[in-house]
């Protein structure tokens, strides 16, 4: 295939949500309730909510910075990208790096909504705050431009009668992603192990809408030491996706609602084969005992059938292609973290792919995506204009070179030498997974 002829469409993007998001979106008795952002003092930014202030404005989000400054977390809008926050340049953004549609995950806000359901008390309030949400993500973020954005809402987790009910609110204005809890025990929520959830399940099968589980998305981090490297907790950050694929294969979630549709987001792939392997050989011998009944079928072929996966760099899952399921293996571009591929995700993803059949690229690339989200790129966008090639010949005069933001920072004096031994902290990364 060559690289002009491919499209492509990134399952895992983010967005950092603009100031007014929430302004004329929710009920006038909750509008002085609604998230604001202010500048503190020290002149950095914080969104605001229930006496809370989330000081992090943009985690993480350092795509177009210096790899040098990578590991200081913008602290003001002013440092990042405009198409971070600004659907407009994100277009434009999109179209220079090749890149026809995008799932993009939420931040201050956390992967899945937390925020509502761990501050404050009022779930009347709690609701119209999420509604805002969705609704700002769904009729601004995706629909200004159609075709380009694929919908994502955020739950309602403190009560799953009311999460079933936005289910089906939002699936009704197009959208067919809603984020979950990696672990929702792990935020003092009955797990999936339990028939809490089964209003959702149902709910999302009746609407063909994905439980997208983002990582990190429980708020629990891997460590091992406090006094590890930084290097130790980036390289542990897959294992958090490792835990809710054991949890969601053993649990009777996908037996209960055989249409069920999870996604496990920036966790890569390349760990699939072995814990499809585990999974087969130990329910060989656990099945006598542990009173576990998968039907007469193995593990693997529950989780290959139920469970979407996707990778930014991962070589080596492309090479075990053929132990997984790749009609649920998918692209994605984590545009704006650190770990991203903008503005070279084509020629990163060829790198991965141009050794398989065109059929394959196709499916992992976009054609997975276009069938496990309800979306048809082409509805708006005529697939010859929909192509790398195509899309960056639109953004030919777009600015996509590296720029320095230190300068930006409050009270920033010049760059200054790291002392020996001195360890780069990485707070935003490291939030930012939460």
């Amino acid at each position: 295939m060559n690289i002009d002829d491919m499209i492509l469409v990134s399952v895992d993007d983010h967005v950092v949500e603009p100031p007014h998001l929430f302004d004329g979106r929710v009920p006038a008795k909750y509008q002085d309730k609604a998230p604001f952002l202010t500048t503190e003092d020290d002149g950095t930014m914080a969104w605001n909510y229930e006496g809370n202030k989330i000081k992090s404005v943009a985690l993480n989000a350092v795509v177009g910075r210096p790899r040098e400054e990578l590991g200081y977390e913008p602290v003001s809008l002013e440092e990042l990208r405009p198409g971070v926050y600004d659907i407009h340049s994100r277009v434009r953004d999109m179209d220079a790096n090749g890149e026809l549609g995008a799932i993009c995950f939420p931040s201050f806000v956390r992967f899945s909504g937390q925020i509502f359901t761990t501050m404050g008390n009022d779930r009347d309030q709690a609701r119209a705050m999420v509604q805002a949400y969705n609704d700002w993500h769904i009729d601004e973020w995706a629909g200004t431009y159609p075709g380009r954005i694929v919908p994502l809402a955020i739950p309602m987790l403190w009560d799953p009668e009311d999460c079933a009910a936005e289910i089906h609110r939002v699936a009704s204005k197009g959208c067919h992603a809603m984020t979950f809890s990696a672990s929702p025990f792990a935020l003092g929520l009955p797990s999936i192990h339990t028939d809490h959830w089964d209003p959702v399940w149902q709910a999302c099968v009746e609407e063909s809408v994905v439980v997208a589980m983002h990582l990190g998305s429980s708020s629990v981090q891997p460590v091992t030491s406090p006094d590890a490297a930084v290097e130790v907790l980036h390289t542990l950050t897959p294992i958090g996706l490792y835990e809710t694929a054991a949890d969601v294969l053993w649990s009777p979630m996908f037996l209960k609602f055989p249409d069920l549709r999870v996604s496990l987001t920036e966790g890569g792939i390349g760990w699939i084969p072995y814990f499809l392997e585990r999974c087969d050989y130990l329910y060989s011998y656990t099945s006598f005992w542990s009173g576990t009944d998968l039907g007469g079928r193995q593990p693997s072929d529950i989780f290959n059938e139920h469970v979407y996966l996707c990778f930014v760099m991962d070589h080596v899952g492309v090479d075990n292609l053929n132990r997984m399921n790749v009609d649920n293996v998918m692209w994605e571009c984590d545009y704006p973290h650190s770990t991203t591929t903008w503005p070279e995700g084509p020629e990163v993803a060829m790198k991965h792919l141009g050794h398989l059949p065109d059929d394959v690229i196709n499916k992992i690339t976009w054609e997975n995506a276009a069938r496990a989200y309800s979306y048809d790129p082409f509805e708006h966008i005529p697939r010859e204009e929909a192509t790398v090639g195509a899309l960056r010949r639109r953004a030919a005069d777009w600015d996509i070179s590296i720029k320095s933001t230190a300068h930006l920072r409050p009270g920033y004096t010049g760059p200054k030498e790291r002392p020996a031994g001195q360890k780069l902290t990485i707070g935003g990364a490291m939030a930012g997974r939460t």
